[in-house]
């Protein structure tokens, strides 16, 4: 056994209370190489009492490792344990202590954790595992009030720039609420609503008014119980990372420099505030004057921030938060941030934008989950033909790793936003490419969201292309993707093993670019096949029943002496499942 590749530590997402009476425990072994691996686990005060030998699954690997997976609910909430390693004739241990071929005498040298305490346990809203989210930039979503358009505006269905303006409003999202009803959303994202100057609103100039082009409060709650009324949860986008040049307590900084009031509200580098040699004298969200960097560690910024937080989940009964540039906020700040948020409201949904690992906010005391990027290049990496199914397991795995199994199940699962190229582009406009890509989502773990305007088949290059005025003309409309999305969505809400059952790869090989994964829980087992090639392929697999049925025909599928043989089309699917139960 290679031991310098062995991990594991007695914390975070390798060992965790996954419930009041569950613990989740993880190890990470070199890439085919332990053959076994068993937990020995009791308690510390009774070890011969309580002593049970469990053997772990291998649950995911990645390039280079395999980790191992197991649950383990202790009797009295305390869990003493060492792993015992098996390759062939080598058996090792490995233990608190370190790694050892001699056999230890626990529960001395054991692995810890100490109680399982329901108050430290990380709990994320039960909602957002069944939700389906949907994007809106109200700016481009739907005028439903021309009188409210801001000067200037140009006409519906126009090519998008960083200042122009098309007339999106609140109006519009409150007229189409019954066509997201009946694509199957549960749950809106909305990007900033509130008083700016821009036309994507990341520039706050008043957080407590709705800006005036999209209506105002009073318009944002009748929206809001109008979704609410249909079933329809909504997040809202808080940019507490940075505000407008033109928000009024940096104005009184502009204005009175260092005798300003406010100047301890923000990063002042030096004075007069003005840019030099294209660098501001104040810190900015990136290298941009016009969206100075809040000091959120300043008390009485994050009193007004937070107040905001709550303000909004109070008045309009909000069901989350999506929080922009989350990774340059201190951590203390988003620590008392969830403090307040679940305080007014428990079952709210926090979602911070981080485009790489972001452990460290997903530990129970930050965010509940985070936008997943890496998901959404490592997807269409595959489906665009950048690596085979072996490469494509192995990303998946890594990433699958990288959080507790709380957030995988509500990781915010996307394939393109406002931030991005559109689906349709970045696959080279090839809808079944798309497809593909689509059943993937719907059928893995995660909370997914579609970009407004996707399921019609909108296309678009990177910002401020991908920020297409919506379509609504049906002729303009791809119709048959409008159904495949319909479909999809309400095959994953059928479902729970598509929601909350255990994900897993069948067939993943070298220099093949079809896969076969399942998903599962106790009452049905499905399995995904996928063709991601230009050739008409034939997928084998194991399978030791004969009750399979097409889950989207209600057709039986029967293997041929226990192997299944399904034929499939360039870039074509099957969806398969069987009742356990």
């Amino acid at each position: 056994m290679l031991l310098e590749a062995f991990y594991h530590v007695p914390r975070d997402k390798w060992a965790y209370a996954y419930d009041a009476e569950t613990i989740h425990l993880r190890v990470r072994t070199q890439r085919d190489d332990v053959e076994q691996v068993f937990v020995w686990t009791g308690d510390k005060y009774n070890w011969d009492g309580t002593f049970a030998e469990i053997l772990m699954e291998k649950v995911a690997h990645d390039h280079m490792f395999d980790f191992w997976e197991v649950e383990v609910s202790p009797k009295f909430k305390r869990l003493s344990y060492l792993f015992k390693l098996v390759k062939g004739d080598e058996i090792v241990y490995a233990t608190d202590k370190g790694i050892s071929h001699d056999t230890p005498y626990p529960p001395g040298g054991n692995y810890e954790f100490a109680y399982i305490h329901e108050i430290d346990v990380f709990k994320v809203p039960e909602w957002a595992k069944e939700a389906v989210f949907y994007q809106i930039m109200p700016e481009r979503f739907a005028n439903g009030d021309p009188s409210n358009d801001p000067k200037g505006v140009q006409p519906w269905g126009g090519k998008p720039t960083r200042e122009n303006f098309f007339g999106g409003d609140l109006q519009g999202v409150l007229d189409h609420l019954d066509d997201l009803v009946d694509l199957g959303i549960n749950a809106i994202y909305f990007t900033p609503l509130f008083k700016a100057p821009s036309n994507h609103k990341y520039d706050t100039v008043d957080y407590k008014n709705v800006d005036p082009h999209f209506g105002d409060n009073t318009l944002l709650k009748k929206v809001v119980d109008a979704c609410h009324e249909r079933g329809i949860r909504v997040m809202l986008d808080a940019v507490f990372n940075h505000c407008s040049e033109q928000f009024p307590p940096f104005q009184d900084v502009v204005k009175n420099g260092p005798n300003s009031k406010y100047k301890d509200w923000f990063h002042i580098n030096d004075y007069p505030l003005e840019v030099r040699d294209g660098i501001p004298t104040y810190d900015t969200f990136g290298f941009f004057a016009n969206m100075p960097k809040f000091n959120t560690a300043n008390p009485e910024v994050k009193q007004y921030l937070l107040g905001v937080a709550e303000y909004w989940i109070k008045e309009i009964k909000l069901d989350g938060w999506r929080l922009d540039v989350a990774d340059e906020i201190d951590h203390h700040f988003w620590r008392d941030f969830r403090q307040v948020v679940k305080a007014a409201n428990p079952e709210a949904y926090i979602v911070g934008e981080v485009w790489s690992d972001s452990l460290n906010w997903l530990l129970g005391d930050q965010f509940d989950s985070v936008m997943n990027y890496p998901f959404a290049d490592k997807v269409l990496e595959f489906f665009n033909g950048g690596m085979d199914g072996y490469g494509f397991a192995n990303s998946m795995g890594a990433l699958i790793m990288r959080y507790p199994q709380q957030t995988n199940e509500v990781i915010f699962n996307l394939l393109c936003s406002h931030d991005t190229p559109r689906l349709l582009t970045r696959l080279g406009c090839d809808k079944r490419k798309l497809k593909l890509s689509v059943v993937f989502l719907f059928t893995y773990m995660g909370t997914p969201c579609i970009f407004y305007g996707d399921e019609v088949g909108i296309r678009g290059e990177g910002d401020p292309d991908c920020r297409q005025c919506m379509v609504w003309d049906p002729a303009k409309q791809d119709r048959e993707l409008y159904d495949f999305y319909k479909l999809m969505i309400a095959l994953r809400k059928k479902h729970p093993a598509l929601r909350k059952g255990r994900f897993r790869f069948l067939q993943a090989e070298e220099n093949n670019p079809c896969i076969i994964y399942e998903r599962a829980d106790n009452q049905i087992h499905f399995t995904i096949w996928m063709n991601n090639t230009d050739q008409h392929q034939t997928l084998s697999h194991p399978m030791e029943t004969n009750d399979w049925r097409d889950a989207l025909t209600e057709e039986p599928v029967k293997p041929e002496k226990g192997i299944m043989n399904i034929g499939l089309d360039p870039y074509g699917y099957r969806i398969l499942y069987r009742h356990l139960k």
